[in-house]
């Protein structure tokens, strides 16, 4: 059954010291039309990658500039998680995925939680396609007045056909689709309004507030490295996407060069990822007992407050994804000063702006003499990091996030469109 997520709270005002008083400003004169507007998020976990991480901040600063903003998660066996990873999977174009298996439990699990869900809010937010069947069920029942909109976080470039053929139906039911970059909106999509809004981090949650780095140093050593020595860090999940094997090689290639460098690969489980717990292990397994490579995740007590110690205590943050809808983590480290080695797929170009903030890559080795290169120049590797602040502190916090919700907010309030029309923000 459906449940609320509560969430503490937030002031806007509070982030005018990052995000410029200027901004805060913009979104409260955005909000004034909204005042009282019941907004709806829906997803299908609270914990465990980036889409819940996003949500503990927008929901409550939808409430804080006066919307009345709720978050409900669909609760779901482990059959349907199993097929919507595969779904996941197929959608960013991996081959061979078994689209048969589970789709019953699927569709019937949406159609249960749909039961649960009563009124007729402003706007409905719907994220990702565990979800998407939702607005099928409950369009008539909550009638004209909601808006409804389906926000994509992954990377629908090169979908497998059958994927997008059994997830397109249902995304028509919506009234709006938001997409990271246009690339991943798909050519004949019958949607009234597409918008591309990328993700963004919350630069005053713990996972991101400032912390000094002897205290991030302070924090990893407890974890069992070495401060004093190099650090490359990846905080993902674990995830074949993410190729954390292909991380642990290209620490093997530097290692060659710079015999006391150290990797840390820091993920978390989700509970609607059942390939984590194996991804883990086969990673366990890679590291082949190196006392250097040190793979932990939540399980291990990793909280957000670590994570951010282990991206502040960094001398080259890693994001060497193979596919990628976003990849907060890329910002996140960026936001700590640090550069940034990452894969040149999905929306990481967006954040990583080639030799000036890091380095884009297409392979281990690639991923190796970037690393190398960043710890051999340290003065490069410090001008890179500011950079890369600067550039997440004007395109990547919650706030230009915030603006952009009410922005496609207020086009869905207008005169209805009958032809698709890219929203710009």
């Amino acid at each position: 059954m459906a449940r609320a997520i509560k969430t503490a709270t937030k002031s806007l005002n509070d982030y005018g010291r990052v995000a410029g008083e200027d901004a805060i400003e913009e979104i409260r004169a955005l909000a004034a039309p909204f005042k009282g507007a019941e907004v709806l998020h829906i997803n299908s976990t609270a914990y465990g990658g980036g889409v819940a991480e996003i949500l503990y901040t927008i929901v409550p600063l939808m409430r804080d500039i006066g919307l009345a903003a709720t978050w409900m998660v669909i609760e779901a066996p482990p059959a349907f998680f199993d097929f919507t990873k595969a779904l996941h999977n197929a959608l960013q174009g991996m081959a061979g995925q078994d689209l048969m298996l589970g789709l019953d439990t699927y569709l019937a699990t949406n159609e249960r939680e749909a039961a649960c869900f009563s009124g007729s809010p402003d706007f409905v937010v719907v994220h990702d396609p565990q979800p998407a069947p939702l607005a099928s069920h409950l369009r008539d029942r909550f009638g004209p007045k909601t808006k409804w909109i389906w926000r994509c976080h992954i990377d629908l470039s090169s979908p497998a056909e059958e994927a997008w053929d059994l997830i397109r139906p249902f995304v028509e039911r919506y009234d709006a689709a938001i997409f990271t970059m246009s690339a991943y909106a798909k050519e004949g999509l019958r949607v009234p309004r597409l918008a591309m809004i990328p993700p963004s981090i919350d630069p005053l949650s713990p996972k991101n507030v400032e912390i000094p780095v002897g205290t991030a140093r302070e924090i990893v050593a407890g974890y069992g490295l070495d401060p004093s020595r190099p650090i490359v860090v990846q905080v993902s999940r674990f995830d074949p996407w993410k190729d954390p094997l292909g991380v642990i090689d290209a620490y093997r290639m530097v290692k060659r060069e710079i015999p006391g460098v150290q990797l840390a690969l820091v993920g978390s489980m989700a509970a609607d990822d059942p390939e984590g717990t194996a991804y883990y292990r086969m990673s366990v397994e890679h590291a082949a007992g190196d006392p250097d490579v040190h793979v932990l995740s939540n399980l291990n007590g990793v909280g957000n407050a670590d994570v951010n110690a282990f991206q502040t205590a960094a001398d080259v943050v890693v994001q060497k994804s193979i596919r990628e809808g976003f990849g907060l983590t890329v910002s996140e480290g960026l936001w700590k000063a640090r550069p940034v080695v990452a894969g040149n797929v999905g929306g990481i170009p967006l954040q990583v702006e080639d030799g000036k903030s890091g380095f884009l890559v297409s392979s281990v080795e690639e991923c190796a003499e970037r690393i190398l290169y960043l710890l051999t120049n340290p003065e490069k590797s410090r001008e890179m990091g500011l950079a890369g602040k600067e550039h997440v502190r004007r395109r990547f916090l919650s706030t230009r996030h915030l603006a952009d919700y009410l922005t496609l907010f207020r086009a869905l309030a207008q005169d209805g469109v009958s032809t698709a029309r890219e929203l710009a923000v």
